[in-house]
C-alpha cells in the first residue's frame, strides 16, 4: 500500500509539525479504518520505531502472520508506504502509526531510519527532484500539441452540448405547460431518460440537475415550489451555454464548469501560507469526491481542493486540518471559482489558529455577493467568529454572541443550521465546544442554511497556539 499527495520533505534539520489525533483521523478513508487505526495507536503492537529530523517515521507492526508489516510515512506530505496487502488509502497501520506520533512522540527513536525505509524515502526524494528538472531534450521532449485537432474535438462536444441544451429547454417548456403539481404522476423514469439525454450529449453537470429536480418530486410540502426554483435555474443555464459567446470572459468560464465541460487551472500560481480549514469526502454516484477547504494567511483568498477515488476507495490527497502548508496553488478559471491545484509545497506542515472571521449576521451578505459571479451556487465558504450554537424552534442555530435573544427562542443576528447538519455528531461535537460560550466555526452558508465543517477552541487567538487539539472537526 502507498499513498502520495505531492508534498515535498522539509529540508534536512526542519523540525516536523506535531499532528494531532483529530488531524490524523480525518486521514481515515472510513469509519472501518479510523476504528482499526485507533486499536493501533498505542506502543503494543509496535517495535522498531524511530524519526528524523526531515519529517518521517517508521515502525514495525506485529500482525497475524511471523513478519511484520512495515510502516514508513513521510509527514511533510503526507505520503506513506506498508508492506500489508490492504487496498485502503491510508491504511490501519499508518493511521496507527500516525496516532501513536500524535499521543506519543517519546516512543519513536531519533536517529537515521532502517535500511527498508530509508529505500523507500530516499526514492521519493529522488522522484521530486525529477519532477523538478525541466524536461529532457530528444527522446524524452514531450512531442508538439497537436492544436488543431484538439480545437476540432472541443468544437464537436460543444456541438452536442448545445443540441443538449435545446433539447432540455423543449422539455422544460413541455413541463411547464402540463403544470409542476402533476409531475409525480410521471415518476422518476421521466427525469433518467432526460438525464441519460444530457449524458448522451456530453452534459454531465446539466444530467446532474436534472437528476435532482426528479429528486425533487417526490420531496413532500412544499415540491412545486422547490421544483419551479431548480426549474428557473436550469433554465438558466440552459439560456447562458446557449448565449455564451455574449457573456463576459468569467461568467462564460464558470457556464463551461456548470454544464461539466472539462476545466484546465492556469494562470500564474499563488504562493502562501495555506492554512487547511477542512476536509470532508461525499459520495457522487461510482466516485468518492474529497473536499479540501484552504485559506491564504497572506492573500486572504479561500480555495477549494478536488480529488476523486473509486468505490470503496478514498482520495490519495489528504492535508491535516489545522494545520499551515508553505505551497503553490494554481487557480482554475471561472468568475467566482475557488477551486485550485496543488503544486509545489515547501518544508513541512506547522500548526496554526483560526484565520479571521466574520460576525453571523454579515454571512448573508457574502453569499448574495457570490451568486453575482455564479448564480448555480448552492453554498459559499465563510468563517463565522464569536458565535454560540442555540436551539431553535425548527433545530438549532448559530448566533452572535452579543445578539438579543426573544422570549421565544429566536435571535437578532443568527443563522439556521443546515439540515443536513442537525444529523451528523458533528453538532453535538460544536455545541460541547462552545459550552454556552463563542467559538469560531468556518463552514459553508447557502439558501439551506450554514453547514459547519470546523470549530476552534473558544477564546483562541488567530495565531493560535502549538499544541494538538485545539480544532475541532464536524464531518
Amino acid at each position: 500500500m502507498q499513498l502520495s499527495h505531492g508534498g515535498e520533505t522539509s529540508p534536512a534539520g526542519d523540525p516536523a509539525a506535531r499532528w494531532s489525533v483529530e488531524q490524523v483521523l480525518a486521514l481515515a478513508p472510513d469509519a472501518a479504518s479510523r476504528k482499526a487505526g485507533t486499536r493501533l495507536g498505542a506502543a503494543g503492537p509496535w517495535s522498531g520505531t524511530g524519526r528524523d529530523a526531515t519529517g518521517a517515521v517508521w515502525g514495525l507492526c506485529k500482525g497475524s502472520g511471523s513478519t511484520p508489516y512495515r510502516t514508513v510515512i513521510d509527514t511533510t506530505g503526507p505520503a506513506c508506504s506498508c508492506s500489508c496487502p490492504s487496498r485502503k488509502f491510508p491504511c490501519k497501520h499508518a493511521l496507527g502509526l500516525l496516532l501513536l506520533l500524535a499521543s506519543d512522540d517519546t516512543a519513536f527513536r531519533p536517529g537515521e531510519p532502517a535500511d527498508w525505509a530509508a529505500a523507500w524515502i530516499e526514492g521519493r526524494r529522488a522522484r521530486a527532484a525529477r519532477k523538478e528538472e525541466p524536461a529532457a531534450d530528444g527522446d524524452g521532449a514531450r512531442g508538439p500539441v497537436d492544436t488543431a485537432a484538439a480545437r476540432k474535438r472541443a468544437e464537436r462536444r460543444a456541438e452536442r452540448v448545445t443540441g443538449g441544451a435545446q433539447e432540455l429547454e423543449q422539455r422544460l417548456a413541455d413541463l411547464l405547460r402540463g403544470g409542476l403539481a402533476a409531475t409525480d404522476r410521471s415518476g422518476y423514469g421521466l427525469w433518467e431518460e432526460t438525464a441519460a439525454r444530457m449524458v448522451d450529449a456530453q452534459a454531465p453537470g446539466l444530467a446532474a440537475r436534472v437528476r435532482e429536480l426528479g429528486a425533487i418530486t417526490g420531496s413532500g410540502p412544499g415540491r412545486p415550489v422547490r421544483l419551479l426554483e431548480e426549474c428557473g435555474l436550469l433554465h438558466l443555464l440552459d439560456t447562458a451555454w446557449l448565449g455564451r459567446d455574449r457573456l463576459p470572459d468569467p461568467l462564460a468560464a464558470t457556464v463551461r464548469t456548470r454544464v461539466g465541460l472539462p476545466m484546465s487551472a492556469e494562470g500564474p500560481p499563488v504562493r502562501d501560507h495555506w492554512l487547511v480549514l477542512a476536509q470532508y469526502d461525499t459520495p457522487d454516484g461510482r466516485l468518492v469526491t474529497r473536499r479540501i477547504w484552504l485559506y491564504g494567511r497572506g492573500s486572504g483568498r479561500t480555495a477549494l481542493l478536488l480529488s476523486f477515488g473509486a468505490a470503496g476507495r478514498a482520495p490519495a490527497q489528504a492535508l491535516p486540518v489545522g494545520a499551515t502548508i508553505d505551497a503553490e496553488l494554481t487557480p482554475y478559471p471561472g468568475g467566482g471559482q475557488l477551486r485550485a491545484e496543488l503544486g509545489e509545497q515547501f518544508g513541512a506542515t506547522a500548526p496554526a489558529g483560526p484565520p479571521p472571521g466574520i460576525a453571523a449576521a454579515a454571512a448573508p451578505a457574502v453569499y448574495g455577493n457570490a451568486l453575482r459571479d455564479d448564480p448555480w451556487l448552492d453554498a459559499w465558504p465563510v468563517t463565522l467568529r464569536d458565535v454560540i450554537p442555540v436551539p431553535s424552534k425548527d433545530g438549532w442555530q448559530v448566533a452572535d454572541a452579543h445578539a438579543d435573544t426573544y422570549a421565544d427562542g429566536r435571535t437578532g443576528s443568527a443563522l439556521p443550521i443546515a439540515p443536513a447538519a442537525l444529523s451528523r455528531p458533528g453538532l453535538w461535537k460544536l455545541i460541547a465546544l462552545s459550552g454556552g460560550g463563542p467559538v469560531t466555526v468556518f463552514g459553508e452558508i447557502g439558501h439551506r442554511g450554514f453547514d459547519p465543517f470546523t470549530a476552534w477552541e473558544p477564546g483562541e487567538g488567530e495565531e493560535g497556539r502549538s499544541a494538538g487539539g485545539s480544532v475541532v472537526q464536524l464531518v
